[in-house]
């Protein structure tokens, strides 16, 4: 049965860093991409992230670039989201979510990806 849960969520302060963590389950990452995405409380679910298969090519939202990292342990099957200098703005459930092996450009696209976590709830607030 393929799984995914993320953890690693909190309540941090403005400019402090969390990683989430994404643990796969039922499948390789060999084959996957994975991307991280948001939704804040009255907000449409927005693509944050995605780390494609085979060459690990990295994706970032243009809101994130330079603060966060996506990576991944592939003997671990998990997927990490690395967040520095985080914004009230960045709170918001974090999802993240399985494609077929490449994130490509149309990675922020919820529609392309076929399998979901629950989420981990990330609050900044002082």
């Amino acid at each position: 049965q393929l799984q995914l849960e993320e953890s690693g969520g909190g309540l941090v302060q403005p400019g402090g860093s969390l990683r989430l963590s994404c643990a796969a389950s039922g499948f390789t990452l060999g084959y996957s991409a994975i991307g991280w995405f948001r939704q804040a409380p009255g907000k449409e679910r927005e693509g944050v992230s995605c780390i494609s298969s085979s060459d690990a090519s990295t994706y970032y939202a243009d809101g994130v670039k330079g603060r966060f990292t996506i990576s991944r342990d592939s003997a671990k099957k998990t997927v990490y989201l690395q967040m520095n200098n985080l914004k009230p703005e960045d709170t918001a459930v974090y999802y993240c979510a399985r494609k077929s092996l490449f994130c490509g450009s149309t990675y922020y696209r919820s529609e392309e990806y076929e399998y979901w976590g629950q989420g981990t709830q990330v609050t900044v607030s002082s």
